[in-house]
């Protein structure tokens, strides 16, 4: 008589199952999205003055900065001066805020100047960046 062997055929071949793999680096994906911090930069190195009274502004929506040399950055583009209020107020949506970050080393005139600019284009949420910290 013949043995043979129950459940097994020498047809079928051995495959492994990745489904619960697939499902484990699904869940690391989603997990590092939803826990990776955003940070807006304005796209230029800034020396930011020290203030004793600096408070965080988490809703700023555009990034402006002025540079020593007297350079406008928004959101990382060059600007001329003259027209930082239109392309602020191009970028900035309903209730949006905008936060200024200039260079312990620029001109009070140039950051007035922008301010001013801003302000004529119909954005009045405006903040100064400043390192908290003792002066």
């Amino acid at each position: 008589m013949r043995r043979r062997r129950i459940g097994s055929d020498s047809d079928d071949v051995s495959e492994v199952n990745l489904t619960p793999m697939l499902d484990v680096v699904f869940i690391m994906l989603i997990f590092f999205i939803v826990t990776t911090s955003f940070i807006k930069e304005s796209g230029v190195e800034i020396e930011r003055p020290v203030s004793s009274a600096a408070s965080v502004r988490p809703d700023a929506q555009v990034m402006v900065a002025l540079t020593a040399e007297g350079a406008v950055w928004v959101d990382g583009e060059a600007v001329d001066a003259h027209r930082v209020g239109e392309r602020v107020a191009e970028l900035v949506s309903e209730g949006g805020g905008v936060v200024i970050q200039a260079d312990q080393e620029s001109t009070t005139g140039l950051l007035v100047e922008v301010m001013d600019r801003i302000r004529q284009a119909g954005v009045e949420d405006m903040a100064v960046a400043a390192t908290r910290g003792a002066p």
